[in-house]
């Protein structure tokens, strides 16, 4: 019998406690063929970027585990894809365990999506999987996560990956949660406002820190029959939204036509 194959990324880097408890929730499975490659450096919030102004160099960190120098999770997807999956693709491609978040249109800015929607674009099954957090505690526990992910492997591997091509599952894990059903949702929609703090370094010289946006969502008019990601996730339950790359809006479609004739 082959050995499943599975590629991992991430965005957090390839020290991060949540790559690492990916790593051995899937190598906890029977007959899996794993191999990391995850940036060299905290990549988070670079969105669906690949970088194209340097060259980029594998440096490898254990068996099969691999860092990228500099790179992008959607360079370290693209790169493995072209040089260690030139004769076949991975069975399955997991992007995660994000710490932190990833609901709403938060997925346009995050680095854990993009690796796998750069998966999906290469015709590679692909998930993303992140755990919401309580930042008080900046440790995280992940094990609900890796029972989690564990689980839905063994869902695809047993029988097949339920989404079409170009689409991935986005999963998010309630915190301090260490057992949770399934939700099935939609991306939220999220309220933003701008949240920068001004420093100075001993030089008078001045600089900024983005800063963090509290989660606040709100129900889209359109899906009132649905659950939003953030709504499973504040009632207990583990989100689980199929995300598609064709940003289309087909519903305005004909109003612009109308207003271009």
């Amino acid at each position: 019998m082959n050995s499943y194959k599975i590629l991992i990324t991430n965005d957090d880097g390839y020290e991060a406690k949540g790559l690492i408890a990916l790593v051995e929730a899937l190598r906890g499975l029977e007959n899996v063929e794993i191999t990391v490659v995850a940036p060299a450096n905290e990549k988070s919030a670079c969105g669906h970027s690949l970088t194209l102004v340097r060259p980029l160099r594998f440096i490898s960190v254990d068996d099969d585990f691999y860092k990228l120098d500099d790179g992008t999770p959607s360079d370290c997807v693209y790169l493995s894809l072209s040089t260690m999956f030139e004769e076949q693709k991975p069975d399955l491609l997991v992007s995660g365990i994000n710490r932190g978040s990833n609901m709403g249109e938060d997925i346009t800015y995050s680095g854990t999506a993009a690796g796998a929607m750069e998966g999906v674009l290469h015709g590679v099954p692909s998930i993303a999987i992140s755990q919401v957090m309580d930042f008080t505690n900046p440790d995280g526990d992940f094990s609900l996560a890796k029972k989690t992910i564990q689980k839905v492997v063994t869902k695809i591997r047993e029988g097949s990956f339920p989404l079409p091509e170009r689409e991935f599952l986005n999963i998010n894990i309630p915190p301090e949660a260490t057992e949770a059903a399934m939700k099935v949702t939609y991306a939220g929609y999220r309220h933003y406002a701008n949240d920068s703090h001004l420093h100075r370094n001993p030089r008078g010289e001045e600089f900024y820190w983005l800063g963090l946006h509290p989660l606040a969502f709100s129900k889209r008019s359109h899906a009132q029959d649905k659950m939003s990601d953030y709504e499973a996730i504040e009632a207990g339950y583990i989100s689980i939204t199929p995300i598609m790359l064709d940003l289309s809006a087909y519903q305005s479609m004909q109003n612009l036509q109308k207003w271009l004739d």
